[in-house]
């Protein structure tokens, strides 16, 4: 499903029965989102699947791949915060800047929303002190709308969401804030305007991959199947649990039978009664058939989705470049979104680097970095061994920045420094040599 909505005109054409449109190519975009939402949360096709008669087992089992997959692969990508990297006092207004917005949760919702979803929204404003506010938007209550050039760049930010009266919410360019309202009728009305100073739409889209493909989208049917299977499997536990029983040899009537059915008892009629049979059926055994149905569906999830299995039980004894393999497909996955998430980033600092007397300035955004570390475990002896036999090879700054362990290199480096110009006997023997001089007469 395309998720980028394009509006082929000029910009001064665009009025409140185009975003009528708009709303409604969303609102279809809307049903898609929560399936997928519906999906995450355990709201599976096996749940809604049409019931089987009454005297059939219907177990209905869920195994919620689809959560584990962005959990884990969010665990992965962003379960250690990202570093923003710069110098002097743009490094101090940074610090504060994700202090108060709480940047490092906003990131992590961000990226899990754009594993659900394909792709997540962020809002820039300011708030009642002028200060700089930034939160993630839900994509169920928000788009942008992109120009047609090649570069796609933002033309609209919409927020909207239903009330009692019919919709509310706002629409912004690159100067005004526009509230607008929505009766039954679909008919909308300017109720306000504001400007915003951010020099341009003050939304920002992040994406998951170019496609926008949730991270599960990808295996939706090896999960149902999985859920049908295992379902089944449950369904014959019960078979063989309530086993029906079968009577040769002797006659029952219509009434009989349809307590024996309830009961799980076949009767077949015969003459001859000194062939009378009663005895218990026994279903064919699909136990392999189904186990190996099972592995294959588990393992074909796990590599389309290329997320790792990390309950595997061979996963945890795995050590050094063998668990660099096992997570090859996830790393190759976390680099392609790091990349997408590095141009979020640049433009969410674009923004507030245009607010008149921002402490960004425009040649500040080239100096602004981002470290993104992968939450994988952490074998600190062999980085030290590495580190070690690398020393003389490679800078000291390369050195510590191969050290999980060192959070802030650049501080661990002004430490380093800080002890190498503090030397204990020297400033001993400076201590005691002026205390003799305080003792001797004048």
């Amino acid at each position: 499903m395309d998720k980028t909505l394009v509006f082929e005109g000029e910009k001064e054409e665009f009025n409140l029965e185009l975003l009528k449109d708009f709303i409604k190519q969303h609102e279809e975009i809307k049903k898609w989102y929560l399936e997928m939402e519906n999906l995450y949360q355990g709201q599976h096709a096996i749940l809604t699947a049409g019931k089987k008669a009454d005297y059939k087992p219907d177990n209905r089992l869920v195994v919620n791949y689809a959560k584990y997959i962005v959990d884990t692969f969010n665990g992965f990508f962003m379960g250690k915060p990202v570093k923003i990297v710069t110098e002097g006092k743009l490094q101090e207004y940074l610090a504060d800047l994700v202090r108060l917005n709480n940047l490092d949760d906003n990131n992590y919702d961000l990226s899990k929303k754009c594993s659900i979803y394909g792709h997540a929204f962020e809002l820039l404003y300011l708030d009642e002190k002028a200060q700089v506010g930034i939160t993630q938007v839900d994509p169920k209550e928000c788009f942008l709308i992109y120009d047609q050039s090649i570069r796609r760049k933002p033309l609209f930010g919409v927020r909207y969401r239903q009330v009692d009266q019919g919709i509310e919410g706002t629409i912004s360019d690159d100067e005004r804030i526009i509230y607008f309202k929505g009766d039954r009728q679909g008919k909308l009305k300017i109720t306000d305007e504001l400007p915003h100073y951010f020099g341009h739409v003050p939304m920002v889209e992040y994406v998951e991959n170019e496609e926008k493909l949730g991270a599960f989208e990808p295996v939706i049917t090896l999960i149902n199947a999985y859920n049908k299977a295992i379902s089944e499997k449950a369904n014959d536990v019960d078979y063989f649990a309530d086993a029906y029983m079968k009577i040769l040899g002797a006659i029952l009537d219509e009434e009989t039978l349809h307590q024996i059915r309830d009961n799980r008892i076949i009767n077949l009629a015969s003459e001859e009664t000194d062939k009378l049979i009663v005895e218990f059926m026994e279903k064919p055994n699909a136990d392999m058939t189904q186990e190996n149905l099972l592995e294959k569906l588990e393992k074909q999830i796990f590599a389309i989705s290329m997320v790792a299995n990390i309950n595997d039980e061979n996963f945890g004894t795995s050590s050094g470049i063998a668990l660099k393999y096992k997570l090859l497909s996830m790393m190759n996955l976390a680099n392609t979104k790091e990349r997408k998430f590095v141009k979020g980033f640049n433009e969410r600092f674009k923004l507030i680097s245009s607010l008149p007397n921002s402490p960004i300035t425009e040649e500040d955004l080239k100096n602004i970095s981002y470290t993104f570390t992968r939450n994988i475990p952490e074998n600190n002896k062999e980085e030290a061994e590495i580190a070690r036999s690398l020393q003389g090879i490679v800078s000291d700054e390369t050195l510590l920045d191969s050290l999980s362990l060192v959070k802030n290199v650049k501080m661990e480096m002004e430490r380093i420094k800080d002890e190498e110009e503090f030397s204990p006997e020297v400033d001993y023997q400076f201590e005691e040599d002026h205390d003799q001089e305080d003792q001797e007469p004048h």
